[in-house]
């Protein structure tokens, strides 16, 4: 992750400037480049993109998953690009910003929003868990397949953690899992998949089958 903007900008400013290639976000009036991630993180994020798209299709659900859409908390200057991103195409309609910056910023366009964890962590457990459940994004995954966070977030010892939060009368609610756990969605209840197939996504980076 590196800083690019020595002074704040608004997210107007952002958003006129992003240019269409490199992947950008803005924190707190902050422009930053976000590195380019491993190839762990990188199959991860196909992995689960790919499992998650077959169960919305089965369901028929119109639902997308975007390449380089922003989020956008109406309330400040932050926009993120989250590593997995699943949108509501009926909803986008009424989004402000959706036509011409690609930025959604409404919780009912977004049922799910995925961040695989990098050795900036504290943006994912910290920053983004916050802005989420302000927007109101039902639910949020966090992914930890190298058990980077912190111990309070992960347990002690640290292990590869799947953290779910899921929006409850305008507040999240954490379940984790871990190994064969069974991940549990409210947004895919029917979803069969483990915290391990995740993790072995990562794990296996580089290495034929």
């Amino acid at each position: 992750m590196i800083q690019t903007a020595t002074k704040p900008v608004t997210v107007e400013e952002f958003l006129e400037w992003k240019p269409e290639d490199g992947r950008y976000e803005l924190h707190n009036g902050g422009i930053v480049e976000m590195s380019q991630p491993l190839g762990g993180h990188e199959e991860v994020i196909g992995f689960s993109a790919r499992k998650l798209t077959v169960e919305f299709d089965r369901l028929n659900l119109p639902y997308i998953i975007p390449k380089q859409a922003l989020v956008k908390n109406l309330e400040n200057d932050s926009a993120y690009s989250p590593d997995i991103l699943i949108l509501n195409r009926p909803c986008l309609a009424s989004e402000p910003l959706w036509n011409n910056f690609s930025t959604v910023t409404q919780g009912e366009s977004i049922p799910l929003v995925v961040e695989v964890v990098s050795t900036n962590w504290q943006n994912d457990y910290l920053r983004k868990a916050g802005e989420y459940e302000l927007i109101g994004i039902p639910e949020y995954w966090i992914v930890d397949y190298l058990g980077l966070g912190g111990r309070r977030f992960i347990g002690n010892p640290k292990q590869p953690t799947i953290s779910v939060y899921q929006l409850v009368d305008g507040e999240y609610q954490i379940s984790q899992f871990r190994g064969d756990d069974n991940i549990e969605s409210v947004t895919f209840p029917e979803l069969t998949l483990t915290a391990q197939q995740i993790f072995q996504a990562g794990l296996t980076a580089g290495y034929s089958s």
